[in-house]
């Protein structure tokens, strides 16, 4: 039974994107469906490749970064292992979001006898400068396409639920800080101790002496990313005349969409058509654009997650130590 459950909540996510990516196709006639297969079929694939050539890199300048930070708290690992374990957790982020970030924590524990909480506190850092760039990415979309994201959320965001989201959310992150604070519970104190180690973990970026080089790593991850975008544009020849600021502002929106979702399954591509539809790219090439974006990084995601998976099975504690 316990594997049952353990299977369908892997299965779920990706059964609910496949039911929305349904929905989506049948919204489009037969003549709008063949104009995306022709898109995508003339597409000029060595654009294609170097995006996941680029996808790849991002991958390896991620598992190199997180030494840093390791080597900071004590446990410093190879960078085999890291892009192994860096691997596999994206690819589980396909099936429940940010579920690869608790299992590079647990294979550090397992593989390197890294405390969880140390281990976990050395990503949550990561995903806290990973954060504020993707910040000052939103903040140079909103100052340079203002008025095309206001109409995009306008039309996309349902204002009201995502206002009592923000209440309730940060209502519970006040009595979180309350109850840690000032409270004397067993329950309490024992998440507090575990904590301390987790803050460790986190502060890790802020204290270590190489955190400029780690920064530099984050620079260089960034530029990846927005180049692996960016160099699909050219794959297809209906995008190929869009402007770079339209590039930032569906780089933004296409990133959100995969921070926020299992990997953007089902719901990048149609998002990424609708903002393109905002700079006059037809909404089946958008369409188009988004699912090849989207395909490539998924093949790229499987094919490393797998062998991943393969090359897990060569370490053993005692090697690694």
């Amino acid at each position: 039974m316990k594997k049952f459950k353990k299977i369908l909540s892997v299965l779920l996510p990706i059964l609910l994107g496949a039911m929305l990516i349904v929905y989506e196709f049948n919204k489009f006639s037969d003549d709008q469906i063949e104009q995306m297969k022709h898109s995508i079929y003339g597409a000029d694939y060595s654009f294609i490749l170097l995006s996941g050539i680029l996808s790849f890199l991002g991958y390896a300048l991620r598992a190199y970064r997180w030494k840093y930070t390791l080597e900071y708290v004590g446990y410093p690992a190879d960078f085999k292992f890291n892009l192994t374990a860096v691997s596999i957790g994206y690819f589980l982020n396909l099936t429940i979001p940010r579920s690869g970030e608790i299992s590079r924590a647990a294979l550090l524990t397992k593989y390197k006898d890294v405390p969880f909480d140390k281990g976990f506190g050395t990503i949550i850092s990561e995903r806290i400068i990973d954060f504020i760039v993707l910040l000052l990415f939103i903040l140079t979309a909103v100052s340079i396409e203002f008025h095309t994201l206001k109409a995009f959320l306008l039309e996309n965001i349902p204002l009201k639920p995502l206002i009592i989201l923000g209440v309730l959310g940060f209502t519970a992150a006040f009595i979180g800080i309350y109850l840690l604070i000032f409270s004397k519970w067993k329950f309490i104190l024992t998440i507090k101790s575990k904590i301390s180690g987790l803050t460790e973990g986190m502060l890790s970026v802020f204290k270590m002496p190489r955190k400029w080089m780690f920064l530099f790593q984050t620079f260089l991850i960034w530029f990846t990313y927005i180049l692996m975008f960016y160099s699909v544009v050219f794959a297809l020849q209906e995008t190929r005349m869009i402007s770079f600021n339209a590039v930032i502002v569906a780089f933004v929106i296409g990133s959100l969409t995969i921070a926020f979702t299992n990997g953007g399954f089902g719901f990048f591509p149609v998002l990424i058509a609708k903002i393109l539809f905002l700079y006059n790219i037809p909404e089946e090439s958008g369409q188009a654009f988004g699912w090849v974006v989207w395909t490539s990084q998924l093949i790229i995601t499987i094919l490393l997650g797998g062998i991943a998976f393969l090359i897990l099975s060569t370490f053993t504690k005692k090697e690694i130590n």
